[in-house]
């Protein structure tokens, strides 16, 4: 096996998600699409799984990829809920935005 010239250490993961991390914000921050809106906050929720992943292997704990095992199933379930709303809304309005989606509260 040869040797390679960098060593990928968890600090490479850490940046890698601090950047998708700060994609998913700049996402949130700036566009209107609900949908566009919905993967932005689903890369965030994939950053902060892969910090917990980084961690867990600089500490040699199980404990953070467990979490991120739960975090996933609970965002899968989210997806599942979230995105046929999203749908149902864009199917009867397809140009909404999330400003008009505020108007349905109560």
């Amino acid at each position: 096996m040869t040797a390679s010239i960098v060593d990928i250490t968890p600090s490479y993961y850490l940046l890698l998600a601090a950047l998708l991390f700060s994609i998913g914000v700049v996402g949130v921050m700036v566009r209107r699409n609900p949908l566009v809106l919905f993967m932005c906050i689903e890369l965030m929720l994939n950053a902060v799984n892969l910090t917990f992943v980084a961690f867990a292997k600089r500490a040699g704990d199980v404990g953070g990829e467990t979490t991120v095992f739960f975090v996933m199933v609970v965002a899968a379930a989210e997806v599942v809920v979230g995105l046929g709303i999203i749908v149902a809304i864009l199917r009867r309005r397809p140009n909404a935005t999330t400003d008009d989606l505020a108007e349905l509260k109560g």
